[in-house]
């Protein structure tokens, strides 16, 4: 069933059964089996369809909340997603119900964390975490834990992208995040063996993975996610074995070891190939590409980086079109094609302009200039990013000093000019006269005594009258000094209580506005909670909801992996492609060629004698001369 159609099914509905509370959890029971069967948007409509309709049931609107806050979590609209998880934990506050506070915490935590708001998740998580331990909920204890870890490693991680370090080269701030992270994963992982859950001990692995891939532990990297690729395949779940392909050929290209880092790389792409998913088979693509650089089988390398621009054209992706040129630059250059060299790099160039890449832009100029210089094609320098001259500048920094030495001077003096006897009260009145002062000529000091003593006489009265009364009114004054004399201390508190209570019904804070919530359910919430006892309604009222399995509504949804096993949403407005592989491996690629572009060079024998005799001097270090050398990195 389509949304709109069960939006206009929910209208119709709530129009004749307005305010019936059966009718409220039928259509959250409707809700719940849409987003358990994957078609989110309708639950959602079947959700407010239950708010619009209303409860007087505490926990029937809590679980509804609850749903309504994780559907659209899974529909990435995160300020509602918080919204309604916050009337969630409004609620079970409220009702004293400390493991639905719990939950409630926990996912307010995950929703901050994907807003980026990484402090404001951890207390929430922390939360979630000592209420289950008051509990003695181990589940709940691990699913807290397993929150904190991936908070402090998206934090760490967000940190880390603003230098672009390479994993072990991070700051002690980011360092600190991500060991904090390993601790609460290691304790998820403790307590999921306990339980035996071998799903839940498959995520801890990859996560732990890949937080030691951050750390630079490369060694006990490679061990988790080997954990994590043998109980992926176990569970037959194909896009978690291949996630971990993919971090095996990561760590193992940080170890130097090529040739495993590709038969993981094409694990991948066949895996991606397998489940339908362009962009990471293009990913595949690039790091094989990329690797087969590395083991200098070039040929090789422009096959897979040719793959990756043809899926990178046909998905519109113009940042991975533009690293698939660079790199295919970069290879046919190796093989002496400089023709073919300099038409790639060219292109490089052309996207790098259109997508405001600075840093491309300049690494595909150098790579054009030092080509054209291979084949002897007289390079023009661009004129798009002529700067004003020092004489253009000089000329507008004087006029702008002028313009403001003239604004300035006006100024002071329209204000030397200004008659301040005229502008009070008394100088308004017609046929007084008032001294007139020359503020143009400096005062002598008489004169300046005398304007003053008479600035003062002319503003006495205004002044007066702005006096505060200190007088009491002699009925009240003898009331209060009655209450002092005859009676004690504590009638005269009663009296002050008595004036100041309206002032103090004023500051009272009034409830939080809960969507759905009936008036009534409030009277017998402060009745369930006193001495008196309940009416015989809202007892059956509950035992019907407590029979609905109104615990099982807050099951978790297919929610988009958000863990540390794959990247969250982007926070910031980065440019990234969609068919390209994290920025850390690509600047790793760009090390390790740098050693190696002189020998990658097809020298032409005119210009090595050219070069010899000092006519040309030597082309810079390597198309891409940003690097730093490989065998430092093999140290």
């Amino acid at each position: 069933m389509s949304s709109a159609s069960v939006e206009n099914i929910g209208g119709v509905q709530v129009q004749d059964y307005d305010g019936s509370s059966n009718m409220c959890l039928e259509l959250a029971l409707e809700g719940e089996r849409l987003c358990k069967a994957g078609d989110c948007r309708a639950g959602v409509a079947f959700f407010q369809a239950a708010i619009q309709a209303g409860t007087d049931d505490l926990r029937t609107l809590s679980a509804i909340y609850s749903q309504l806050g994780n559907a659209y979590f899974y529909l990435g609209d995160y300020a509602k997603a918080m919204q309604y998880h916050k009337h969630d934990l409004t609620l079970a506050r409220t009702m004293g119900d400390k493991l639905g506070e719990a939950k409630s915490s926990g996912n307010l935590g995950n929703t901050l964390k994907v807003m980026g708001r990484f402090d404001e998740a951890i207390v929430c998580c922390k939360r979630h975490l000592e209420l289950s331990k008051e509990l003695d909920d181990k589940l709940s204890e691990g699913r807290a834990l397993y929150n904190l870890g991936n908070v402090l490693h998206a934090k760490g991680k967000h940190i880390g992208r603003i230098g672009h370090k390479d994993p072990g080269e991070f700051s002690d701030e980011v360092k600190s995040c991500l060991q904090q992270a390993v601790t609460y994963y290691e304790g998820n992982l403790t307590i999921m063996r306990d339980l035996g859950d071998i799903a839940a001990q498959g995520r801890a692995c990859g996560n732990l993975g890949n937080t030691f891939y951050l750390l630079g532990d490369f060694a006990q990297a490679i061990n988790y996610h080997e954990e994590r690729l043998t109980i992926a395949r176990q569970f037959g779940d194909k896009p978690a074995e291949r996630r971990a392909h993919s971090n095996l050929g990561n760590s193992h290209i940080f170890m130097g070891q090529f040739e495993e880092a590709a038969h993981h790389y094409k694990r991948t792409l066949a895996l991606a190939q397998e489940i339908g998913d362009q962009a990471v088979e293009a990913q595949a693509c690039y790091s094989l590409g990329n690797t087969y650089t590395l083991l200098r089988d070039y040929e090789t390398a422009i096959e897979y980086h040719l793959r990756h621009l043809l899926i990178a054209q046909n998905l519109s992706d113009r940042v991975g079109e533009g690293r698939a040129c660079w790199s295919l630059g970069n290879a046919h250059a190796s093989l002496g094609n400089h023709e073919k060299a300099l038409s790639f790099a060219k292109k490089h160039l052309e996207i790098s302009k259109e997508l405001g890449d600075p840093m491309g832009e300049a690494t595909a100029k150098m790579n054009v200039s030092d080509l054209k210089k291979i084949l002897h094609i007289p390079h023009s320098p661009d004129n798009d990013s002529e700067t004003p001259s020092s004489d253009t500048t000089t000329k507008a920094e004087l006029w702008m000093n002028n313009t403001n030495q003239q604004l300035h001077r006006v100024r002071r003096e329209s204000m030397e000019q200004l008659n301040l006897i005229k502008l009070t009260p008394d100088g308004k009145r017609p046929g007084l006269q008032l001294p007139q002062v020359k503020p143009s000529t400096p005062l002598k000091n008489d004169d300046e005594d005398s304007f003053f003593d008479l600035l003062s006489r002319f503003q006495s009265k205004r002044m007066d009258d702005q006096r505060c009364s200190l007088v009491f009114d002699n009925k009240e004054n003898t009331n209060v000094e009655n209450l002092l004399q005859n009676e004690g201390p504590e009638d005269l508190i009663e009296m002050i209580a008595g004036m100041q209570s309206k002032r103090m019904d004023e500051q009272r804070v009034s409830l939080p506005h809960l969507p759905g919530l009936q008036t009534n359910s409030l009277r017998r919430l402060a009745e369930s909670r006193g001495n008196s006892i309940p009416d015989d309604n809202f007892l059956d009222q509950l035992v019907r909801c407590q029979g609905t399995r109104l615990e099982d509504q807050r099951s978790p949804l297919p929610t988009p992996a958000v863990d540390a096993e794959s990247d969250p949403p982007p926070i910031n407005n980065v440019k990234s492609g969609a068919t390209v592989p994290d920025e850390d491996f690509f600047s790793l690629i760009m090390r390790f060629q740098s050693g190696r572009m002189d020998d990658q060079r097809a020298s032409v024998p005119q210009v090595e004698n050219r070069i010899a005799n000092g006519n040309i001097p030597h082309p810079p270090n390597g198309i891409n001369n940003n690097t730093k050398s490989s065998s430092k990195k093999k140290k």
